[in-house]
């Protein structure tokens, strides 16, 4: 196997008896959308692979069909966080292809395009969608799916904009090793199943597809362990399977008493301060876990614009919920939000114009509603945490 680095966003490698040509792009990027259409117009190769799948590519193509969205099916199905996470990161690509005249993924569509205008075959070469982010949301715990939608959100909320060079400099290899070095200090989970993972997928479909000259057009933070998976097909290392990461895993039995792990010892600290401290201290610990609870979701629930009802109910669900990994008080306050203030269909047809502003992210009722499904959480979560060790000690 040779590898030739062409340049920042092009590398070209000849193996088993095929030349791959790895065109690295930034997904909001002007310029990655010019370089895809010229370089398979030079090279004439026999097959192109891009990093999407088929539902994206869809969806890119014919538009989200938000009105097929009942918000209230997703808030008991649990789904509150895939979903808010999904809008933000959308919002954030969105505002950065609008500041260079471009929307996230035309490059994926302009390699397509190519390829149908020049008669080459092209292959969806990524996982689906919907596997990665379920496979994502289940590796990663509640305090990690919080702080994962938080720097989403930072990075949302932040008024610093990205000019055409800082955004082809993420196309720099060194660039992007940093950004995914962070991300894995961040959230090491998470970064295993969206980049790893991904990488692998990757090369094994770019690796299997046929032709003998194939150009992949992938994100440019794939191209490093998609080279490094290839070096380890090329020495019969690894093989090309991906059956095991094509799927989301049940979960595992032990999982299912992990997040009663700390209701229990709640519960079991506040009977033990009745037992052994009497009523008083029993009362007075109790009193703790309710306001430090109650106070702090209803402190979410008034930032993100509840309506007062729903307000007053985080503060007297927060407590309950907090003692029952089955139900959040964010699914109580989202349900109550959304009988309250249901979304109305200017709602459905402003959304994608609405995410790209805190302002209609606000207005938008779909949206509002995940909001106070979010805040209400991380304020009851942070009531928990505050709660614990003061009770604990109480107990002491």
């Amino acid at each position: 196997m040779t590898t030739n680095i062409e340049s920042d966003s092009i590398s070209r490698v000849k193996l088993a008896g095929k030349e791959i040509i790895l065109v690295g792009t930034a997904h909001v990027s002007s310029e990655s959308v010019n370089e895809v259409d010229r370089v398979i117009r030079e090279e004439k190769p026999d097959r192109v692979c891009v990093e999407i799948d088929a539902s994206r590519y869809k969806t890119m193509t014919e538009g989200q069909k938000w009105e097929n969205l009942n918000i209230g099916q997703v808030l008991r199905k649990g789904q509150g966080f895939l979903l808010l996470s999904n809008l933000v990161l959308s919002s954030f690509q969105k505002r950065m292809g609008s500041l260079q005249g471009t929307t996230p993924g035309d490059e994926m569509k302009m390699a397509i395009n190519t390829a149908n205008e020049l008669n080459v075959p092209f292959t969806f070469s990524d996982r689906d969608i919907q596997i990665t982010l379920r496979r994502a949301w289940k590796r990663a715990s509640l305090w990690q799916k919080m702080k994962m939608i938080a720097a989403l959100l930072s990075s949302f909320f932040s008024k610093e904009e990205l000019t055409a060079e800082e955004i082809e400099k993420l196309k720099k290899k060194s660039a992007m090793q940093d950004m995914m070095d962070e991300l894995a200090d961040y959230l090491p989970s998470v970064k295993e199943i969206l980049i790893d993972e991904r990488d692998r997928f990757l090369a094994s479909s770019i690796f299997s597809a046929r032709g003998e000259k194939v150009v992949a057009v992938i994100g440019a933070a794939h191209a490093g362990g998609i080279i490094e998976w290839f070096e380890k097909f090329e020495r019969g290392e690894k093989e090309t399977g991906i059956d095991d990461i094509n799927h989301v895993p049940p979960p595992a039995k032990y999982t299912k008493f992990l997040p009663w792990i700390i209701p229990v010892l709640v519960v079991g600290l506040l009977a033990g301060g009745f037992i052994r401290s009497g009523a008083e201290q029993g009362l007075k610990m109790i009193l703790v876990w309710v306001l430090s609870n109650g106070i702090l979701s209803a402190i979410g629930a008034i930032i993100a614009l509840a309506h007062p009802l729903t307000v007053i109910i985080s503060f007297l669900a927060a407590p309950l919920t907090s003692l029952n990994p089955t139900i959040g008080v964010g699914i109580v306050t989202g349900l109550l939000e959304y009988y309250l203030r249901k979304p109305k269909v200017k709602d459905f047809e402003t959304l994608s114009d609405d995410l790209s502003s805190v302002k209609g992210f606000y207005r938008n009722r779909l949206t509002h509603i995940l909001i106070v499904f979010f805040l209400s959480s991380v304020g009851s979560s942070i009531g928990t945490f505050v709660a614990f060790p003061y009770i604990a000690v109480l107990f002491s």
